[in-house]
Order: C-alpha cells, then sequence, then structure tokens
C-alpha cells in the first residue's frame, strides 16, 4: 500500500511541476508581447506582429495538445494526459487575444467592418468558426459540467481536431505571400491526425 501511495505522490508532483512549466512557459511569453507592444519595440509592423504571435501561438498550443497522447503511450508517461486540458485552455486563451487584437489594431472596434469582414474574406470567416468552438470546449473543460456531461463530453471534444484543421486553413488562407511556414503546420498537423487514424475509422464502424 505504502509504495502505491508513494508512486501516486510522485506522480502528482510531476503534474504539478508541469503544469507549473506550461503556466509560466505560457504567460511570460504573453507579457513580454505587450510590454513590447507598448514600448514601442515590435519592429515596423507592431500590430501584424501582435496579431501573428497571439495566432501563432495558439496553432502551437492546440498541436502540443495532439502530441500528447501519442507520446504520452510511446513512453509510457501516463501523467502526461493530465496537462491536456491545461495547454487546451491555453490555446483559446491564445485565440481569444488573437481576436482581440484584430478587434482591436485592425478594425479598432468597429463592429459593421468586423463583420463585413467575416463576409468578405474566408479565412477570418474560417478562424472565427475555430475559435467559437474553442470557447465551447473551454467552456465545458470546467470540472462540473465535465462530470455532469458523462461520455457525451469526450464526444464533444472530438471536436478539437476540427478545430486544428480549421486553424490550419486559416493560417494557409491568411498567407499572401510565402506559405513555407503554413505548409510546414499543415505537415504537422496531418502527421498528428494520421496518428488516429484508428480512432477516426472506428467513428464509422
Amino acid at each position: 500500500m505504502v509504495p502505491k501511495l508513494n508512486f501516486y505522490i510522485k506522480v502528482k508532483d510531476k503534474v504539478l511541476w508541469l503544469k507549473l512549466v506550461i503556466h509560466v512557459s505560457a504567460l511570460i511569453p504573453l507579457v513580454n508581447l505587450y510590454f513590447k507592444a507598448f514600448n514601442d519595440q515590435l519592429g515596423a509592423d507592431p500590430v501584424e506582429a501582435v496579431i501573428h504571435f497571439t495566432g501563432i501561438g495558439a496553432f502551437n498550443l492546440l498541436l502540443i495538445t495532439l502530441m500528447i497522447t501519442p507520446i504520452a503511450k510511446r513512453f509510457k508517461l501516463g501523467y502526461l494526459l493530465k496537462t491536456r486540458r491545461l495547454m487546451g485552455l491555453y490555446a483559446f486563451c491564445y485565440g481569444l487575444f488573437h481576436l482581440f487584437n484584430f478587434l482591436a489594431f485592425e478594425v479598432q472596434f468597429d463592429f459593421y467592418l468586423f463583420f463585413s469582414e467575416i463576409f468578405e474574406r474566408p479565412y477570418i470567416t474560417v478562424g472565427l468558426v475555430a475559435l467559437l468552438l474553442l470557447v465551447v470546449l473551454a467552456v465545458t473543460s470546467i470540472s462540473v459540467i465535465k462530470r455532469k456531461m458523462g461520455r457525451r463530453w469526450q464526444q464533444l471534444h472530438n471536436f478539437n481536431y476540427l478545430i486544428v484543421l480549421l486553424v490550419a486553413i486559416h493560417f494557409y488562407w491568411s498567407v499572401k505571400s510565402d506559405v513555407t511556414e503554413p505548409i510546414i503546420y499543415w505537415v504537422i498537423t496531418l502527421f498528428l491526425l494520421r496518428l488516429r487514424i484508428d480512432k477516426f475509422k472506428s467513428w464509422f464502424n
């Protein structure tokens, strides 16, 4: 009994430290970004820099959430799975800042212009759909709601795969010239989804 208790404590400590690292790694770059923005240290186009940083940050965090399960299974690190929700919430946080930056700096809270942009620019439409889905996943990540939903919670959170695809499309369509970076992200996205091919097949059986 004691060895099992010690093992549980060690795992709990690992999860705690991992979550601490995630908090620091996600928050410090965001604080640093706005510090540089308010001190005019983001180069010739600070608006583009802020929007891109938060957008690519959200995408990176989403991809990391997809990496956690394969890594945990491959190296038998089950405790990593306990960090997925936190990573997903930070992806939502960065996505929310991404939208706020666009509203504040690109259209200056002109909501008529914002909604016209949604209809005129497909990449904005796709990005907004992805963010709205992220809102749903973030809200249902609250422990009380998760328990009440039961098995439906996992079914709903499978939309995470669709969100990643929508974000990949949003990124690719938003780039006007050099598409090298979006293509690299597409390759990573498809690779991570390919690892779940058996799961996707089971949905249709």
